[in-house]
């Protein structure tokens, strides 16, 4: 059984914003969301430098390879944005998170770096397969604040861990998928101000994944979309 990933990406600037920092990349094996900080126009070039790396990788063939692959890439990426900030020292500051999806044989290897998520809905129940690298997570681990009160918190942009020119190895997981799983990669656009409740009925609903990636937008507007606001959805299919 050979398994490939049929996606639909969707970058939006959001209503408040002048600038987007957000990058993404969907291929047959291989997805990512990676949202920049440090301000116009250091996030956009930290973003931009991780996904180009993605772009130009050759996905691997097995999940052990993937998964060293996925690692390699965030430490060129860490090396690349340092050699930016170097050459333009008010770049200082500048990263961005990293969230990316690589399909070896039966094999979903996810690699993260920050608050950009992969979830996976599989028979109408969606799955967070990342965990956010921000203060209010670490509050939420530590049993100081309940899930429900980090979506309020004034902090909860504040993110704990990114690429951004310094050692920071992501973390990585492995995943059997099956055919007919639907992922979603998005920035914190999204998933920062519309419910998971929410998300799972529509990427549960729109079997398009033009219409769903456009429809995630919508919600997040109508929640008023004060950041940048990236979806990927991709079909786990049989070919």
């Amino acid at each position: 059984m050979t398994l490939i990933l049929r996606s639909a990406i969707l970058n939006d600037v959001g209503l408040v914003r002048t600038n987007n920092e957000d990058s993404a990349l969907a291929g047959e094996r291989l997805v990512a969301v990676a949202d920049g900080m440090g301000g116009l126009p250091a996030g956009e070039v930290a973003s931009e430098i991780v996904i180009r790396i993605l772009d130009e990788l050759i996905p691997p063939e097995t999940p052990d390879e993937g998964e060293n692959a996925l690692r390699a890439v965030v430490q060129t990426a860490n090396q690349r944005i340092r050699a930016a900030i170097d050459a333009d020292p008010a770049r200082e500051g500048m990263g961005t998170t990293l969230t990316a999806a690589l399909l070896a044989e039966d094999i979903l290897v996810v690699a993260q770096v920050g608050d950009s998520r992969c979830y996976l809905l599989r028979e109408g129940s969606l799955h967070q397969l990342t965990k956010d690298d921000t203060f209010v997570q670490a509050l939420v681990d530590q049993g100081a604040l309940t899930p429900a009160a980090a979506r309020q918190h004034p902090q909860r942009a504040l993110v704990t861990r990114a690429v951004q020119g310094v050692d920071a190895p992501p973390t990585v997981a492995r995943y059997t998928v099956l055919p007919n799983d639907r992922l979603l990669l998005c920035s914190d656009g999204l998933s920062d101000y519309v419910d998971d409740a929410t998300i799972a009925t529509t990427i549960f609903t729109y079997g398009d994944r033009q219409q769903c990636t456009e429809q995630l937008v919508k919600l997040a507007h109508q929640a008023g979309a004060p950041d940048n606001v990236t979806v990927v959805v991709s079909d786990v299919t049989e070919v």
